[in-house]
């Protein structure tokens, strides 16, 4: 009888790997998506009932501020896009590695799988504030700022450095529900999925479960977007002027009461349009990244 070949555990890809893989899935992603980003964070921004949706909106734009306002505040996310993702990607390998090992198991779970992305979205939170904040107030349509550095010039002369950090918390929520609802229904998504027997059925099944993975981290998180969106742009309220939106939850009961429920969803087409496809390139290119480092690297990684 033929003896039959030992399969060996393939060793995790270092730190580096990850981060820039996720690097440039990251700027893949917004690239190719941004003038989507622009248009929801402006509905997330009408308070009170708007008619106009997801064509009246990039409609409105170009014919009132041109082509050209679709990509403004690109600088910003591009910048941030590289760590950010790297960082997501990379926080959640670490995370997930740390749970499997608190959990006294080498598999993971679904259970472990949404905590992983909850932590790793926790942990990008504190990278993404300043850059989203610089990007919300560059996007609204009443933006008089020249650019980027502008934007962080006004702020830190308004409410110093710590100012920048405007929306903490909002971004905070908004992230570790994203990335809990992102990487545990991309972890259901593959186990239902049959085996890929080929390069082509293993691109189909990370770009389906990537996917799906953004729509539904999309309709857990779209709420505290909007709350996000509204305390970002309100900028520095006047002395003795409390803010309207402060904290999420109770930003959140504001909204619904004053405006009902579908506000909390402003914006949800074109972000649902941007990141479930995204999503699948975020996790297509991410997946191609790591295996272009394990061919170049060699065993034991392959």
């Amino acid at each position: 009888m033929a003896q039959q070949p030992v399969k060996h555990e393939r060793k995790p890809l270092p730190f580096s790997a990850s981060f820039v893989a996720g690097a440039i899935a990251g700027v893949s992603e917004i690239l190719t998506f941004y003038p989507l980003d622009v248009v929801k964070t402006r509905m997330q921004l009408q308070v009170g009932a708007s008619n106009v949706g997801l064509v009246g909106s990039f409609k409105g734009i170009i014919a009132e501020e041109g082509f050209g306002r679709l990509y403004r505040g690109l600088a910003a996310p591009l910048l941030l896009e590289a760590p950010k993702r790297a960082v997501k990607f990379a926080a959640n390998d670490f995370w997930g590695k740390t749970y499997r090992g608190l959990a006294g198991t080498d598999k993971m779970t679904q259970g472990i799988s949404i905590a992983t992305g909850c932590s790793a979205g926790a942990t990008e939170s504190f990278v993404v504030v300043p850059f989203e904040l610089v990007k919300i107030r560059l996007q609204d349509k009443n933006s008089t700022y020249k650019g980027p550095i502008d934007v962080v010039k006004h702020i830190v002369r308004e409410g110093g450095v710590l100012g920048l950090y405007a929306g903490m918390e909002s971004t905070f929520w908004r992230h570790f529900w994203w990335n809990g609802g992102y990487f545990g229904s991309i972890f259901q998504i593959r186990a239902l999925l049959p085996k890929a027997e080929t390069p082509q059925g293993e691109f189909a099944n990370n770009f389906l479960s990537g996917t799906v993975g953004g729509f539904v981290g999309t309709v857990i998180n779209t709420p505290f977007d909007v709350v996000k969106s509204r305390i970002q742009g309100a900028g520095k309220p006047l002395p003795g002027q409390v803010p309207k939106y402060n904290w999420t939850y109770p930003a959140l009961a504001t909204i619904f009461r004053e405006e009902g429920a579908r506000a909390l969803y402003k914006g949800f087409v074109p972000k649902v349009l941007r990141l479930a496809p995204g999503g699948g390139v975020l996790l297509l290119v991410v997946e191609f990244t790591l295996d272009v480092f394990r061919k170049a690297l060699g065993p034991p990684y392959l």
